[in-house]
């Protein structure tokens, strides 16, 4: 594997793994301290959700392939629906959601991370369940980038002019620039100043730790997955947070198991009856009937006509 960044090495992803074994075992016949049973129960749930997000942040670090990441993925969005089922008892709260996306930025962060690499990879399957959990505390319609995010592969969503948080500005805006090159600015703005706005974060700072640390990667996965979404060029950002490569396998995507969908260009007649979206338009998400040739944009200032799967509703 050859690591993705450059505070990150080979050492430090072994003794992840090892420490991860050695936490799993450990927990088998432990518990944590806590006053009740619920309690506990919301407190392991809540960090072993945590744990499977660093077990993916660090396996993409550390250079794995991409298909890698997708079981990392499933395994962390059931993580999550038993940390808010926990989380719902413990406090007494149905529909609390397991991450408090409008008070703290760093949770925000962690909720669009995950949104987009549903997006990336590909697992627009998974990405409603995820969702629910967010959207069922109220957040549904509450942030423009939240939305954005979704409005593509998930049907029914809103478009709303206000958000959680001024740290997301510059890549909403780049969402809708008028302006190829301005929106690609906008782009590479919001990566240079994504790492200095989390100083507050639980994880900020952790590649100072050495190879003993808990430092498992810096992403703006999110910039990634609206460059995808948006046909924003981004040929031009090299900057460290970017996951650049997950970026080019989102728009390149073809699936190895023959049950799922892959792109089609515009022009050529639709490979599975259902939703599909393009980057070449903006209100594009529509359905199409197998064999129904699927439109290009000719006049599209973003290129191409890629289309991508976007579900069956």
């Amino acid at each position: 594997m050859s690591v993705r960044q450059p505070f990150y090495s080979t050492n430090h992803y072994t003794n992840f793994l090892t420490e991860y074994s050695q936490l799993v075992e450990f927990f088998k016949t432990n518990k944590f301290k806590s006053d009740s049973a619920i309690e506990e129960s919301s407190q392991r749930a809540r960090y072993f959700q945590s744990l499977a997000l660093d077990k993916l942040l660090a396996t993409y670090t550390a250079g794995a392939e991409i298909e890698d990441l997708i079981p990392l993925l499933e395994d962390l969005i059931d993580h999550y629906e038993v940390r808010q089922k926990a989380l719902a008892e413990n406090q007494g709260i149905p529909n609390i959601s397991p991450l408090a996306i409008d008070d703290w930025v760093y949770q925000y962060e962690e909720a669009v991370q995950v949104i987009s690499l549903c997006i990336l990879l590909h697992r627009t399957d998974s990405l409603p369940r995820f969702v629910r959990l967010i959207d069922n505390a109220g957040y549904e319609g509450e942030d423009t980038l939240y939305e954005a995010l979704l409005q593509k592969v998930m049907p029914g969503r809103h478009d709303i002019d206000e958000w959680f948080h001024e740290l997301y500005t510059p890549l909403i805006q780049a969402i809708y620039s008028e302006n190829e090159q301005e929106a690609s600015k906008l782009l590479k703005k919001y990566c240079k100043q994504w790492y200095p706005a989390f100083k507050q974060a639980p994880w900020h700072d952790t590649h100072l730790q050495g190879d003993e640390g808990p430092y498992v990667g810096y992403w703006a996965f999110e910039a990634g997955a609206v460059a995808f979404l948006y046909g924003i060029d981004d040929s031009k950002i090299d900057h460290m947070v970017y996951p650049k490569d997950l970026v080019g396998y989102a728009r390149n995507y073809q699936p190895t198991n023959n049950s799922q969908v892959s792109r089609i260009d515009g022009g050529q007649p639709c490979s599975k009856t259902g939703y599909w979206f393009t980057p070449a338009n903006s209100d594009s998400r529509q359905h199409f009937q197998q064999g129904e040739i699927m439109p290009r944009f000719s006049d599209s200032k973003w290129g191409e006509t890629i289309w991508y799967w976007s579900g069956e509703e």
